[in-house]
């Protein structure tokens, strides 16, 4: 071997050595723990009769292209140093090619793509991609190489016009089998596609993949979808189209399932379907060999559910939201009677805070990139005064009153004209960032975006009189027990210690409670025992009738349970539209052009003592 050919070799080894260490470094196990290397399972000897498939996904990207936090103009942080977007899975997916092979690899996405942050808001609402813009999305998903993808109930969100725009502008198909005409059944989306793989020396492989849909679309989109599109259920679809795709040739069946693994519904009984199905349809449909699961927001590296009929065991994965993981999923084939089927299976994640964006995304992105950062930069109103939540953990506060006035005007809206548009209408709020603050004067996106900084969506529930008090009483519990009105300091009044917070309560597990069209008023006696605190519950200048009915604008974190606040988990759903809150409030003030503190800030609650005001000093 000459000088030259061994420095190729030697380079050719490096990069063989280094292409692995980082497929190691990113590894993570069936726990959520880092493996010790990759693949999760061996790979079978190689041979005409034997071959490895494997299945790369994504779900739940959500508008992340790079690794950037639109509203703090920031690079992307959390507590957990996860990183996001599709320029760090496409680094981790090229490795993944060198690695197996390009030709031995299938890319998919489990859906939810084109909603989630101010890019593709941007994109949707600003200059929607409607005019002749590629979405960014498109752009990266096409540059990238997926194979196919599936549509998550947020691609519903901004119109079916935006959303066959988008589909349009896809180098590969967008799949739904359960989004059918409204009159006639037939599906409105490409339900399943075909790949055909050629291993070496070996017989032609089929690839089937089918695109499934939680059925919730109906209710939280209803005002963009009724008339128009249906949406069957999960495992009564897959049972039409898995038959009707081995037909056709597929050899193994792979669903991308936008719909979470554990069987529940956040809408009840509101529809016949459940929202999460993807464990329902492993065990009830056969001839499914894997399925990519979305929706849930889950780290669930690898699970198997045996199907009911045949007993054979079908491989879960999925990847966590926004591109901070992607699925890898080995299927072990085998030539039987000269057809191929699945005889192992094993899947795990990558992290992609690991590894390096992609510079060519990074590069193709760039300029949407800057236009969007001016615009959440940009100016949207005024408002008449200054605002802070640094004290809304202890009193009531405009910034509160703010974020529960837009809430509670969305749910009344949204139900004019239903069967519960004559309730009163209550909103909860937590005072999670003690920095939201916006100033008097001129307002940016990102100033009122810091008012509400999770990416909670909004919903409606109908609680009794009753059911109001037991809520205050259980979030009055964030409070230490006092002998005294004061002067106290915040910390040595908030942040209790209880048997489900043994290192104290956080802030956003205490919601405070105001009324919208009449005040709802309450003092919260810190000196007696947690569940004896709120005293003077009024609803419009008069005690609360216990039996009064009342529709509550709340979180989804909440309602779903988070704090385990009483009757809300099986409290009626009257609105749920999947709006994040955050961007309720950036629309609100970008229609109204000003915030006007007077025209909805009260006081309404107060912290008291054996009935007299706490002092509070030292914040």
């Amino acid at each position: 071997m000459d000088h030259n050919a061994l420095s190729a070799h030697k380079a050719m080894l490096g990069t063989e050595v280094s292409r692995r260490r980082l497929l190691q470094l990113a590894a993570l196990g069936a726990a959520g723990t880092a493996l010790t290397g990759a693949p999760a399972h061996a790979a079978p000897p190689a041979d005409k009769h034997t071959y490895r498939l494997t299945v790369l996904g994504t779900t739940d990207t959500h508008g992340n292209v790079l690794n950037w936090d639109y509203f703090k103009d920031a690079e992307y942080d959390d507590g957990a140093k996860n990183d996001i977007g599709l320029a760090k899975i496409s680094t981790l997916v090229a490795a993944m090619r060198a690695e197996r092979g390009a030709g031995n690899c299938l890319l998919l996405d489990a859906g939810d793509t084109i909603q989630g942050t101010p890019l593709s808001y941007y994109y949707a609402k600003i200059d929607p991609i409607t005019g002749g813009h590629v979405h960014p999305m498109a752009a990266a998903m096409n540059a990238i190489g997926f194979d196919a993808a599936a549509m998550g109930n947020h691609e519903f969100n901004y119109g079916l016009d935006v959303l066959d725009t988008f589909d349009r502008q896809l180098n590969f198909p967008l799949l739904c089998a359960n989004a059918v005409d409204w009159n006639t059944g037939e599906t409105v989306y490409q339900p399943y596609s075909l790949h055909t793989i050629n291993p070496e020396g070996g017989r032609k492989l089929t690839v089937g993949v089918l695109g499934l849909v939680t059925p919730g679309v109906a209710i939280w989109d209803k005002a963009i979808v009724e008339g128009k599109v249906r949406f069957p259920g999960i495992v009564e679809q897959a049972k039409v189209f898995v038959p009707r795709m081995k037909a056709a040739g597929a050899d193994i069946v792979v669903v991308s399932c936008h719909s979470g693994p554990n069987t529940s519904s956040s809408y009840g009984d509101a529809l016949p379907y459940p929202e999460n199905a993807s464990t329902l349809l492993a065990e009830q449909v056969p001839d499914i060999d894997a399925i990519l699961v979305g929706h849930a927001h889950l780290e669930i590296p690898q699970r198997f559910v045996t199907n009911a009929q045949t007993g054979k065991q079908v491989l879960l994965s999925e990847p966590l939201r926004w591109g901070m993981r992607l699925t890898v999923m080995d299927l072990d084939l085998v030539k039987v009677r000269g057809r191929w089927q699945v005889g192992a299976a094993g899947a795990h994640l990558l992290n992609a805070n690991t590894v390096p964006e992609d510079p060519a995304i990074v590069a193709l992105l760039s300029g949407d990139h800057a236009t969007v950062r001016g615009y959440v930069n940009s100016v949207i109103g005024t408002s008449a005064a200054a605002m802070s939540a640094a004290t809304s953990r202890y009193e009531d506060t405009a910034a509160m009153d703010f974020v529960n006035h837009v809430q509670s005007a969305e749910v009344a809206r949204a139900l004019a004209g239903t069967p519960e548009a004559a309730l009163p209408v209550l909103s909860i709020s937590a005072p999670f960032n003690r920095a939201a603050a916006i100033p008097a004067g001129e307002v940016t996106v990102r100033d009122v975006a810091g008012m509400y900084i999770f990416d909670n969506t909004l919903l409606g529930i109908v609680l009794t009189g009753e059911q109001v008090r037991a809520y205050l009483e259980f979030s009055a519990r964030y409070f230490k027990q006092v002998t005294g009105a004061g002067p106290h300091a915040p910390d040595d009044i908030t942040n209790a210690v209880t048997a489900t917070a043994p290192s104290g309560t956080p802030d956003y597990n205490y919601d405070t409670m105001a009324g919208y069209t009449a005040r709802l008023t309450y003092d919260i006696d810190i000196a007696q025992a947690p569940g004896a605190r709120v005293k003077n519950l009024q609803y419009d200048g008069a005690p609360i009738d216990p039996a009064q009915r009342f529709v509550i604008a709340i979180n989804n974190y909440r309602q779903s349970g988070g704090g385990n606040f009483p009757g809300v988990t099986t409290a009626p759903v009257v609105y749920n539209a999947q709006q994040e809150i955050r961007q309720l409030i950036i629309d609100w003030v970008s229609a109204q052009g000003q915030i006007d503190p007077a025209t909805f800030s009260t006081m309404d609650w107060k912290l008291t003592a054996d009935d007299v005001p706490v002092e509070v000093t030292g914040a």
